[in-house]
């Protein structure tokens, strides 16, 4: 029992353990905060595209 009891303070002590799920949670709101700009850029670029074409086909079919 003392052996359990020596491990577990020497687990609460440690904030090693702690420094690594901070980074883990700090990457993960890079990754969620990169897929949201990424989503976003990219229906916007697709619009600006759709919106070309529109146009490049609206002009072919008047002349």
């Amino acid at each position: 029992m003392k052996k359990v009891t020596k491990m577990l303070k020497r687990f609460v002590r440690d904030e090693q353990g702690l420094e690594t799920v901070e980074y883990a949670i700090i990457l993960g709101l890079i990754v969620v905060g990169t897929i949201g700009a990424i989503m976003t850029l990219g229906g916007w670029v697709l619009d600006q595209f759709q919106g070309i074409n529109t146009d490049i086909t609206t002009e072919t079919a008047t002349t």
